[in-house]
Parts: structure tokens; C-alpha cells; sequence
């Protein structure tokens, strides 16, 4: 019998917004997830389902259809961060100095509903979903568990998963075709100079404006060197040099990131990366300062496949209509190891809105102050369960209201 999945998402919001405010008050840091995993792990075994770990804390629940056909694999992260929380919510962390500043704790509570709601209905349902709750996303866990085999038993056919965005007014829903999500690279340069007192500087090599000459010039990557349609941001997160005000310091060390919506590493020509070491190179030629350049890789671009994005959206306009929400265009220099399960299958990542200024909102991602409009969670796992229906049965069986 076809099924009302608004009705049914309503009337599991209560629970859902439980279980993030659970999670949200007891957050762990990637690997540590011991407590959500395990809250995931029996919640699943109630449903019925076929669990299974992975990567220490990953929780793995397969859910099989009635009838034969694709696998879908759905994907939520768990992992919180190392920020002392300020929002002054009534529910705000009880560990010191972690946090979910990024929405990981709505990302598991919605699969968690979700999974009960197709749960429910496997009799209609043709094919397989694998629930994959993943620890450690924000130092790139997802390339572990592709190599450890997540994509097997069964074969993963598709995959989906989602992002609550403050960047996005609550109830608005983002998949793209393309492109949605950076390539990050993590640079460590250190600039080697000849310290001295700042009484006579000419007895001195100064490193610091050497470094005050790199900021500024590997700028000219983006704005002179490639095509503006092509996004590059090139951001430094840290700068430490020197003691005191009347000392010229021996060295530099600055750490940024470098994000980009391509693959840096098979551009044509010069890479983006070559060229930053040359402009740095050349400063440094010219101030006679030295130097050392570290690159660490996280992740590809996310880039979403056109023909999932088109179940998602299809799905999307099912889950809006009749509502004041849109389908919007969506696309952020934020890194997301996704990309490494979307590299394997076709995938697609999208988003759903969480800012409301009132509700104070709309902090960005990893801010002490981070929190979601929870409005928006319900979005997300009627998101969830119609677009899964529409990849494995075609359509969705849903009665409208």
C-alpha cells in the first residue's frame, strides 16, 4: 500500500530532534565516537536490520527489500569537533572544549529516522540500502572505509548523502549537477631568514616580508593566472614568527589551505600547485630568504553525478511541494571526503538549508557558536527516504496531503 511519508516523518520529528539533542550535548571527536556509535549500532539491530562495524567506531546497517534490484548506499558522519561550544543552548556539549560546530549530529539522527521510516516500508521496496555511518569525516575516514570494503557485500550501485548548510535558509534544498564541493590541500611554508635587531636591519635577511609578499602575491593565482571560472581559494590560517618588537626573527611559518572545484593534480600545464611554489620561489629568490614547502592532500573535489542528482531533485520537488521552500543552486569551497565514495560509484551530495537569523542560526561551519534551525531536520529525512524510494522503485509511493 502506497504510504504518506510526510504524515510519517511528522510524526517521528519529536524523536528526531531527541536524538540530535543526544548527540549534540555528548559529542566525540573522530575515532572516539564509541557512545553515538554504539546509540547507532542498537538502534539498528532494533529495526531489524543486518549490522556490522567498520573502522573501530563506523556503524554499518544493511537493509534488505522485499523485491531484487540496485543497492543504494546513504551515508551520515558522526564526528564532532575540537571547539569549546558558546551558543548557550539549554542542550549545549558536556565535554569540555568539544563540539558539533558542523551539523554531524542532525546528519545521524536524520539516517537514523530515515532508516526507520524505509525500514517500515521494505515491502516496497526493490533493492538494498546500506546505511553507512561514518566516524571521523573531518580527517578524511572515508577513504578508510572504501579500502576496507564498504562498497561490497553488496555491491554498492549509487550513493547519496547530505550536508545542513547555515550558508542556506532552513528548509532549502541544494543537488547539482558538477561540482558542489573543494579539493583541499593543506600547505606548511617556512621561510628561512637571518635574524638581527631591528636597529639596523640592513645587518639582517628578513623573513617577514618575505611572507608579507607571499600573502599577497599567490593571490594573483585566481585573479591573473587562471580562468574566473575556474575557483581557487587560497587562505592562510596561521602565521607565527618572532619573540619581541625590536628583534628580526629567523624564520617564518605559515599554514593555510589551498581548495579548488577541480582536480589540481591533472590540470594542463602548470598545476595550481606548481604555481604557488613559483611565486614563492621568486619572492624568496628575490628577498634571499630560504625555503621549505609541505603539501598534505585531504580530498578531492565532491562532484556529483547528473543522472543521481536528477533522482534527488525529482525527489526534492515531491518533498516541497505544496510548500514556500525551493530547490536553490548551491556550491561551497568546504571540503568533504564524500568525494571518496562518489568516487567509486556514481553519487551525489546535497544540501539542506538550517540558517534562521532569529533562531541565531546562521554562525558558519566550525564557529563556536555553530547551531542549526532544527526546522530543518524533518527536510532532511523526508529528503532522506523519497529520494532512496525514487532510485531504487523508480518513483515515489506517496500520498500527497
Amino acid at each position: 500500500m502506497p504510504f504518506d511519508i510526510k504524515t510519517r516523518v511528522k510524526e517521528l520529528e519529536e524523536e528526531l530532534i531527541e536524538l540530535r539533542r543526544d548527540f549534540h550535548m555528548h559529542p566525540e571527536l573522530g575515532m572516539a565516537e564509541h557512545r553515538t556509535a554504539g546509540i547507532v549500532e542498537r538502534y539498528l539491530k532494533k529495526l531489524g536490520l543486518e549490522v556490522s562495524r567498520m573502522c573501530g567506531t563506523g556503524v554499518i546497517g544493511l537493509l534488505r527489500g522485499r523485491q531484487p534490484g540496485k543497492t543504494l548506499m546513504m551515508r551520515a558522519d558522526m564526528d564532532a569537533l575540537p571547539i569549546e561550544e558558546m551558543t548557550g543552548l539549554d542542550f549545549k556539549s558536556k565535554t569540555p572544549g568539544v563540539m558539533h560546530a558542523c551539523g554531524h549530529d542532525g546528519h545521524t539522527s536524520m539516517m537514523m529516522i530515515a532508516a526507520k521510516i524505509l525500514t517500515e516500508n521494505k515491502n516496497n521496496l526493490k533493492g538494498d540500502i546500506k546505511f553507512v555511518f561514518q566516524p571521523n569525516e573531518e580527517n578524511g575516514c572515508a577513504l578508510d572505509m572504501v579500502q576496507d570494503g564498504v562498497m561490497q557485500n553488496p555491491t554498492v550501485d549509487a550513493v547519496i548523502g547530505t550536508h545542513l548548510m547555515t550558508g542556506l535558509p532552513t528548509g532549502a534544498i541544494s543537488a547539482d549537477d558538477g561540482p558542489v564541493m573543494a579539493e583541499a590541500n593543506v600547505f606548511r611554508l617556512t621561510l628561512q631568514g637571518l635574524g638581527g635587531h631591528t636597529a639596523v636591519p640592513e645587518d639582517s635577511i628578513d623573513p617577514i616580508l618575505a611572507a608579507a609578499s607571499v600573502v599577497q602575491q599567490v593571490q594573483a593565482i585566481q585573479t591573473r593566472e587562471l580562468s574566473p571560472h575556474k575557483s581557487v581559494a587560497i587562505v592562510f590560517g596561521s602565521i607565527h614568527a618572532g619573540t619581541v618588537a625590536n628583534i628580526i626573527p629567523e624564520k617564518v611559518e605559515l599554514h593555510g589551505t589551498l581548495r579548488c572545484l577541480f582536480n589540481s593534480r591533472e590540470e594542463p600545464g602548470e598545476n595550481v600547485l606548481d604555481r604557488f611554489e613559483r611565486i614563492v620561489s621568486n619572492i624568496c629568490a628575490a628577498h634571499r630568504v630560504g625555503y621549505e614547502l609541505e603539501w598534505t592532500f585531504h580530498d578531492p573535489a565532491v562532484v556529483n553525478d547528473p543522472a543521481v542528482s536528477a533522482v534527488v531533485r525529482n525527489a526534492a520537488a515531491d518533498v516541497i511541494a505544496g510548500t514556500s521552500q525551493k530547490i536553490v543552486p548551491y556550491v561551497t569551497m568546504i571540503g568533504e571526503d564524500f568525494c571518496r565514495f562518489s568516487q567509486e560509484v556514481p553519487g551525489t551530495f546535497y544540501f539542506v538549508g538550517v540558517a534562521n537569523k532569529e533562531k541565531k542560526t546562521d554562525f558558519p561551519h566550525h564557529h563556536p557558536s555553530f547551531d542549526i534551525d532544527e526546522d530543518g531536520l524533518a527536510t532532511g529525512v523526508e529528503l532522506h527516504v523519497t529520494s532512496a524510494i525514487h532510485y531504487l522503485n523508480g518513483c515515489v509511493q506517496n500520498t500527497p496531503n
